[in-house]
């Protein structure tokens, strides 16, 4: 089983730029996917970026230009970079492992504990 720990997050201005991180420990290879997801307070979650062990990404079209996942192997940190953030991008931030495909299914993801955003305008 994988681990992971987002030790970011925090308040930012809208406009402004944040890095979150995700360690990530324990046994993976190839291929797997990893997702940053994220619930606002009263909707549900939704996955908004993933990188799968081929180097392809994909983002949900609400943060496309504005977000970029990335992952530091010799760290073993998925990182997710924000930028031009909004008020509506306040929410928890939750990283995610997953063996094999992108399926996005949450029983089969691992799951860190979550981070919390807040833009504020």
């Amino acid at each position: 089983q994988v681990q992971l720990v987002e030790p970011g997050g925090g308040p930012v201005q809208a406009g402004g730029s944040l890095r979150l991180p995700c360690v990530t420990s324990g046994n993976f290879s190839a291929p797997y996917c990893m997702c940053w997801f994220r619930q606002a307070p009263g909707k549900e979650r939704v996955v908004v970026a993933t990188l799968k062990s081929d180097g392809s990404t994909h983002y949900v079209a609400s943060v496309k230009g504005r977000f970029t996942i990335s992952e530091d192997n010799a760290k073993n940190t998925l990182y997710l970079q924000m930028n031009s953030l909004k008020p509506e991008d306040t929410a928890m931030y939750y990283c995610t492992h997953e063996t094999g495909g992108c399926t996005g299914i949450p029983y089969n993801l691992d799951w860190g504990r979550g981070t919390q955003v807040t833009v504020s305008s």
